[in-house]
């Protein structure tokens, strides 16, 4: 099977969406922390822009993606989107939670009063309802009919990063966001400039632990990742379930992209097929999976006795 492009997924709107929000609030987040002088508005600043960036290397990875195979790639860029999303955890603990840290621990050794409170807490509740309404996007779509106590599970099993990455840096701004507000309360009531810097230090705390869980979950794929243990099954019973066909030995499966799978399967024909008829059987099978399971994109076959797979295998994990 020929490897084909998969069209990209959904995700791309709520990226969109999360670049429009964000760099309103980033804007917003500016000036405030400009006027004010604010620690934690400034991490929270810097947190916005690091967000508009990330979400347009997403896009761009997607489209590298996108492109179809060629000689250098024969089995397409697919994997451009997890180097990508990668590259954005990266970003967010060494931009994000760095400069935040960077500007809390200054304020702290040299507290400086915030000005004009009322302005971070007008540019905090604006900055709520666009994160806010990005946020509830990204949940709708990455949910779908997912339980919400299944969420995180949905988040592990997820071969799509874009899709719960923008759910993931939506979720830190409103956490940042609620920090910010409590310690400029705090600061500002208690006349304790320190607690400012200290918000900014909480701020870079929670994005460097959105960093980490990103870069957790996009390295597998990065790295290649086998697909959902239910495509597997269903593909093991379509094999074994087609005339011809004595027996499927076992299956290969990795992730390219999120709807992009290569199937590789070792199968043992039956004695009496001559090589033609081997042949069809292939197509057939092939016609079959595509119909089924449209993101494989790439189908290997090897014919191979049952005897013979075993063999293989105890070579191949050294048993």
């Amino acid at each position: 099977m020929a490897p084909r492009q998969i069209a990209p997924l959904s995700s791309q709107k709520i990226i969109y969406a999360a670049i429009a929000g964000n760099l309103l609030v980033a804007t917003t987040k500016i000036f405030a922390a400009i006027w004010t002088g604010s620690s934690a508005m400034t991490s929270e600043a810097v947190h916005s822009v690091v967000d508009s960036g990330n979400s347009m290397l997403l896009l761009y990875g997607l489209h590298r993606a996108a492109r179809r195979p060629d000689h250098e790639h024969p089995l397409g860029y697919g994997r451009e989107i997890y180097f990508w999303s990668f590259v954005v955890a990266v970003l967010v603990f060494s931009l994000g939670a760095g400069v935040s840290i960077y500007e809390g621990v200054a304020n702290v050794l040299d507290p400086q009063p915030v000005q004009n409170e009322m302005v971070v807490y007008a540019v905090i509740g604006a900055s709520a309802l666009f994160d806010g309404a990005t946020w509830w996007i990204s949940l709708r779509s990455f949910r779908g009919e997912t339980r919400y106590r299944d969420l995180f599970k949905a988040v592990r099993n997820s071969k799509d990063p874009p899709s719960f990455m923008v759910l993931f840096e939506d979720s830190a701004s409103l956490i940042g966001l609620f920090i910010a507000l409590i310690a400029t309360y705090f600061s500002v009531r208690l006349d304790l400039p320190i607690l400012d810097g200290a918000g900014s230090i909480l701020i870079a705390l929670v994005l460097a632990t959105t960093a980490v869980l990103i870069a957790r979950e996009t390295k597998g794929l990065l790295i290649g990742e086998a697909a959902d243990p239910l495509i597997v099954d269903s593909i093991v019973r379509l094999a074994n379930g087609m005339d011809g066909i004595a027996h499927a030995n076992g299956v290969i499966t990795i992730h390219l992209a999120p709807r992009q799978i290569v199937v590789a399967l070792s199968l043992e024909f039956a004695d009496e097929l001559k090589t033609p008829e081997i042949e069809l059987k292939v197509i057939e099978l092939e016609r079959r999976l595509r119909d089924l399971h449209p993101e494989v994109a790439t189908l290997f076959v090897k014919p191979q006795s049952s005897i013979g797979f075993e063999v293989a295998s105890l070579r191949r994990f050294g048993s």
